[in-house]
């Protein structure tokens, strides 16, 4: 028995370009292919995009799809590359054959049928095989019991003598089902020889050895090694980071890809012996969450037809590490930066954004916002909060004109613990627009990843792109004069170390409390953070970064009564 050469391509997919997407199945099969590839496997719903919600209800779609991977087979059947064997996520329909040559019995599918998601296995000109994704997480941010209808039977190809299995993402995070399954030995008393799991697995801080592990647990289950392929890409709210890896039968991890790029990582299923890849060296955390916030900029961008953003800078922090990022999503050439002063803005911020936007190479403009907060105000004659929140709304309607006249997607610098306390005027330059690449970053991690690029750039021997006064200066809105954030909110340490608890892990008031947090900082916090659901719920997606996001991940009433008792 001879080795059998591997190739797990890493791909950052569009839901709904079913072209492009075959496109690039049929690119990366050739690259594969000429690195003598014997089997080829993609991602869970590659030729889709993936999550596709509500679109895989449509029979239309599930046809047009179904097309598409029987042209993908036929095309590399007259390439000359049907002798390999392609693996690739897609949509399927409950009530159509699984087996040979049932493509054109897939492609009349009813609209009574159910959705499933598959995977399905291209050979010698056609669709060979096929296997429905049994386990339908129903969670966080997945929704897609709702969606498919489960499957109900296993997988196994034989690719070049050998047993290969084949799972798609929660099927190896449940127990039992068709891995317990593909764990027992066929009739002939032979067992796999490799576990080949489809993943449209979701970034979050510290998943990646969640990941490893859990794959580690399967290998050994399975006697067998694993290889676990996974989509990169920003798709709206969700970031897929890649990390493709290949495990031995130990469970010990033996070839990986990098984190945030498309890849194509070829290895050795040897006929003895474990396998044998290349190793991608590990990120930092603060370096994951930051490459996390640009793939996820990136890819709404390029994705929704945009080529340049617009924001306002403000000089503060975190217009500036929104500016820094989008600068290296699109390059700061496609950034316009927009200084917006009032008569309560300081000369070190506007000097701070001048200086910010000549670092990243950007678009930098002025646009005094006095005359028309004064035209306002000669109608309406505003004092106290409604006249800082007027400033901040012209502020808003100006960026919103500029994206209007100009084509540019405006993006919002807000921090996740603004979001949280509702600590930003809706509809203002900070909260309005198509995108937020800060909204699942506390006011604390700002500050960290701020620490963390400029290092990166001395390291590469470049010119920091954030301002140092910037980072060092307290936070301020410039509303009025002598104003700080601490006017209002408790330091951000302590407030994040609170919104963390609160929100994340959905402690109450008593556990908050028993933690030994200050009663007079618990009330203050809760009752902003209860109060801002409507705010959050108008706010622009941003890139999910942490284990529980504003948006899919956290679903509350906006009408709600329930506050938390207090002894």
């Amino acid at each position: 028995m001879a080795d059998l050469r591997v190739a797990l391509a890493q791909v950052d997919t569009c839901v709904g370009d079913l072209d492009g997407n075959a496109a690039l199945v049929l690119e990366r099969t050739r690259e594969a292919a000429t690195a003598g590839a014997q089997l080829v496997a993609f991602p869970e719903m590659t030729l889709t995009g993936y999550p596709i919600e509500d679109l895989a209800l449509r029979a239309s779609f599930r046809r047009a799809a179904w097309d598409a991977a029987a042209d993908i087979a036929a095309r590399l059947g007259a390439e000359g590359l049907g002798g390999i064997t392609v693996v690739l996520g897609t949509v399927g329909t409950s009530g159509a054959p699984r087996g040979a040559g049932a493509a054109e019995r897939e492609a009349s599918g009813s609209p009574a049928d159910l959705p499933t998601n598959r995977a399905v296995v291209l050979r010698d000109g056609v669709v060979q095989a096929a296997y429905d994704k049994h386990h339908l997480p129903n969670y966080g941010v997945f929704d897609e019991f709702r969606i498919f209808a489960p499957g109900e039977t296993t997988t196994v190809v034989e690719v070049e003598g050998r047993r290969v299995g084949v799972a798609i993402c929660e099927d190896i995070w449940q127990e039992g089902g068709p891995v317990a399954e593909m764990a027992t030995l066929d009739e002939a008393g032979n067992g796999l020889d490799l576990l080949l799991v489809l993943n449209g697995s979701p970034y979050e801080e510290g998943k990646g050895h969640v990941r490893t592990d859990l794959a580690a647990r399967r290998a050994r289950e399975v006697s067998a090694p694993v290889a676990y392929v996974n989509l990169v890409g920003g798709q709206d709210d969700l970031v897929f980071d890649g990390g493709s890896f290949v495990t031995d039968a130990t469970g010990a991890v033996v070839a990986t890809s990098p984190q945030f790029v498309e890849d194509l990582l070829v290895w050795d299923l040897p006929a003895d012996g474990a396998p044998r890849g290349p190793r991608a060296p590990e990120l930092h955390p603060d370096e994951e969450v930051y490459r996390a916030c640009v793939t996820g900029l990136a890819g709404y961008v390029r994705k929704n037809g945009f080529r340049s953003v617009v924001l306002g800078v403000s000089g503060g922090i975190d217009s500036a590490l929104t500016a820094a990022i989008a600068a290296d999503a699109i390059g700061g050439e496609n950034v316009v930066g927009v200084s917006m002063p009032s008569r309560y803005s300081s000369e070190h911020s506007k000097d701070d954004a001048a200086d910010l936007m000549k670092r990243l190479g950007g678009d930098y403009r002025v646009q005094p916002i006095a005359p028309m907060v004064e035209a306002f105000q000669g109608e309406l004659e505003l004092e106290g909060v409604a006249e800082e929140n007027l400033q901040a709304r012209v502020r808003g309607v100006v960026v919103m004109a500029i994206s209007n006249r100009e084509g540019h997607l405006v993006i919002a610098p807000g921090n996740k613990s603004e979001l949280a306390t509702g600590y930003a005027t809706i509809y203002d330059a900070g909260s309005i627009g198509g995108f937020a690449p800060l909204k699942d970053v506390d006011k604390s991690r700002v500050w960290q990843l701020a620490r963390w690029r400029n290092n990166l750039a001395v390291d590469r021997g470049e010119i920091p792109p954030i301002p140092e006064s910037s980072i060092t200066k307290p936070p301020s809105a410039e509303l009025r004069p002598g104003q700080t954030d601490q006017d209002s909110l408790p330091p951000y340490d302590l407030l994040d170390e609170v919104l963390d608890a609160y929100i994340e892990h959905a402690e109450g008031r008593a556990e908050l409390l028993a933690r030994g947090f200050d009663p007079e900082v618990v009330d203050k916090v809760v009752t902003l953070v209860d109060r801002a659901e409507w705010k959050r719920r108008q706010y622009p997606p941003g890139p999910k970064v942490t284990a529980l996001a504003f948006g899919r991940d956290r679903r509350l009433p906006i009408t709600n009564r329930w506050r938390e008792p207090v002894d």
